[in-house]
């Protein structure tokens, strides 16, 4: 079992930045991939954005150019840091471990964390 604890989300004008943070414990963090989702009222989830074992990314492309994952694995940690948020950036994050090589669909990931909320608005 592995147990994902997020953090940071919050309130953030438009063009603002928040950092996230996704705390794992439980079996050894550096075996899985890691992936962050989110989920606005009324919508399906939908990728974010993946980091592999090796440090390997991807981004939906809503997000490309704004969002950058890493990982820490000596503190079981992975982040999402976001820049120049917009309103429909506004959401439930929720990052997910997988121990797939690589995963996009949620489907793919085996934990999931409880979520953090962004709202992006003036």
């Amino acid at each position: 079992q592995v147990q994902l604890v997020e953090s940071g989300g919050g309130l953030v004008q438009p063009g603002g930045s928040l950092t996230l943070s996704c705390v794992a414990s439980g079996r050894t963090f550096i075996n899985y991939c890691m992936g962050w989702f989110r989920q606005a009222p009324g919508k399906e989830r939908e990728f974010v954005t993946m980091i592999t074992r090796r440090g390997a990314t991807d981004y939906a492309d809503s997000v490309k150019g704004r969002f950058t994952i890493s990982r820490d694995d000596a503190k079981n940690t992975v982040y999402l840091q976001m820049n120049n948020l917009k309103p429909e950036d506004t959401a439930v994050y929720s990052c997910a471990a997988s121990t797939r090589g690589v995963a996009y669909s949620a489907q793919a990931y085996d934990y999931w964390g409880q979520g953090t909320q962004v709202t992006v608005s003036s």
